[in-house]
């Protein structure tokens, strides 16, 4: 038996927090009867999902060197792998990394601090997400997994938690391209038969793709149309799907910017094997028993456990309150 119009996107809505539209919608799209339910919430979350990305000069702060591109794709590969690892759903990792760079919009980390900050900052927002979409959440401590710099207490994690919570104003339940991809495969291919592999394929492409800096420039609605257009170049009934085709799928979207997004990703995936994955230094892994050490431990390691203290007890988190960009 096919899925009607409003079960194919049973999941599409649930996985949304109703708060962020007009207030009044049901909380599931079980509740939705009708395409034109459907298409009100979509339109709904293209109207909102401005005010879950970064400002509109975050992306030329990375072109101007302000902020620094290469530990900002650090910092999300680590997250990747960490997803990776743990099994997490991939709008965990989306989620750590829409955390993450609203936050540094919004605040300046330390400088000259050999990257600890930013490793911290990676570690709260990855364990926000989790806790936002994972049935089982690891420890603090096994969450930090996969070539981690730095090796963080769990109080600490949760003092850096609750200032991501502050500048994000606890706005977790953000709009992600993922809240598309549903049902702009469904208007790519009503009968049904390769959603899944439309779906499927344009989240790889769309994780492939999150640790460019360049993706901060278009909206989730934007990215998820290009992904899936990208995803049916791969099929070859749909491989000549005109972008403009694209821009009639709902109200909000521009042609455009779907182009410039697509041309961008296939641009990136040809490159792909040329282009080396950023080097993680090994992880310096401390633990309780570095502080009882005997007379006869190693120097180095006494370093690290120093480090560890060090780091822990630093008070950045506080003293660094309102200085904004």
């Amino acid at each position: 038996m096919s899925l009607s119009y409003s079960d194919r996107f049973s999941d599409l809505l649930c996985g949304e927090d109703s708060s962020i539209l007009s207030g009044d919608l049901p909380e599931c799209s079980s509740d939705l009867e009708s395409p034109a339910d459907i298409e009100e919430s979509i339109a709904g979350f293209i109207e909102d999902e401005r005010n879950f990305v970064p400002g509109f000069d975050y992306l030329a702060r990375f072109r101007s060197h302000s902020l620094d591109a290469s530990a900002r794709e650090e910092s999300v590969a680590w997250i990747l792998k960490v997803q990776a690892y743990h099994g997490f759903q991939p709008l965990t990792a989306y989620l750590s990394v829409n955390y993450l760079d609203r936050f540094l919009y919004s605040r300046r980390l330390p400088q000259q601090t050999n990257g600890w900050p930013l490793q911290l900052l990676s570690v709260a927002c990855l364990s926000l997400a989790a806790k936002m979409e994972e049935p089982l959440v690891p420890s603090l401590l096994d969450l930090q997994v996969e070539g981690a710099k730095y090796i963080f207490e769990p109080k600490t994690i949760r003092r850096m938690e609750l200032l991501v919570l502050g500048v994000l104003d606890w706005r977790l339940r953000s709009i992600t391209p993922f809240s598309f991809i549903g049902f702009f495969a469904y208007k790519l291919d009503s009968s049904g038969s390769v959603i899944g592999f439309l779906i499927s394929r344009a989240t790889q492409i769309i994780l492939s793709n999150i640790q460019e800096a360049s993706f901060l420039e278009y909206w989730p609605s934007c990215i998820a149309a290009a992904a899936i257009l990208c995803a049916a170049n791969e099929i070859p009934k749909l491989s000549l799907v005109d972008p403009e085709r694209a821009e009639s799928w709902c109200d909000g979207l521009s042609k455009e910017k779907i182009i410039s997004c697509c041309q961008l990703m296939q641009e990136i995936t040809v490159d792909s094997n040329r282009r080396k994955p950023p080097k993680l230094i090994p992880q310096l892994r401390v633990t309780i028993r570095a502080r009882v050490r005997s007379a006869g431990s190693s120097s180095s390691s006494s370093s690290s456990s120093y480090k560890r203290r060090k780091l822990n007890n630093c008070l950045w988190v506080d003293d660094d309150k309102g200085n904004g960009d």
